[in-house]
């Protein structure tokens, strides 16, 4: 039996500086395995985080998760070396994966923060928009997304902070936040 297919995907950014820009991403991808699609979410300045949807991959099929970085929450302002190695292999691996076309939805979780960082090129991101197979869905994620990639989405989404928990002293807590 031949998998179901995107006959038309669209390229979507949720930035700002509200929480749950991730959350959303992960939502589309739940929706999206619960309709038989595949899903690659690739995740920038993330990896070495004991992040909670690394374990649910698991347990959830065509679901893939991808995450670079060192553990270590990046600044902006002059980057590691070590940094600048896991957001170019980041882009790569997006690549591959992009043009590979064998995923229907491709998340690109806190690409926008590596992009505003300085990390990659926003050009190079605007490229791989520009250039993805028509069938795939690519969802960009994180703060500051550049009015450029703003330009090319389809679909953008501003997460605004009203009222955070933090702000009262209470720290990120696990299964909700991470």
């Amino acid at each position: 039996m031949k998998r179901r297919r995107l006959e038309m995907g669209l390229t979507q950014v949720y930035t700002g500086n509200g929480k749950g820009k991730t959350s959303a991403a992960f939502g589309l991808a739940l929706r999206a395995v619960g309709r038989g699609l595949k899903v690659y979410v690739i995740q920038f300045i993330k990896g070495g985080f004991d992040y909670g949807e690394l374990h649910a991959v698991d347990r959830l099929p065509n679901l893939e998760i991808a995450a670079f970085g060192r553990g270590r929450f990046v600044g902006r302002g002059s980057p590691a070396e070590e940094d600048l190695d896991q957001a170019r292999r980041a882009l790569e691996h997006a690549r591959e994966i992009v043009m590979g076309g064998e995923h229907d939805i491709v998340v690109l979780d806190e690409v926008n923060v590596a992009v505003d960082y300085d990390l990659i090129g926003v050009e190079e991101v605007i490229d791989l928009i520009k250039n993805k197979p028509r069938h795939v869905e690519l969802v960009l994620t994180g703060r500051a997304a550049r009015p450029e990639i703003v330009e090319l989405a389809d679909l953008v989404t501003e997460m605004r902070e009203v009222k955070h928990p933090f702000n009262r002293g209470i720290e990120a807590r696990r299964g909700i936040e991470y």
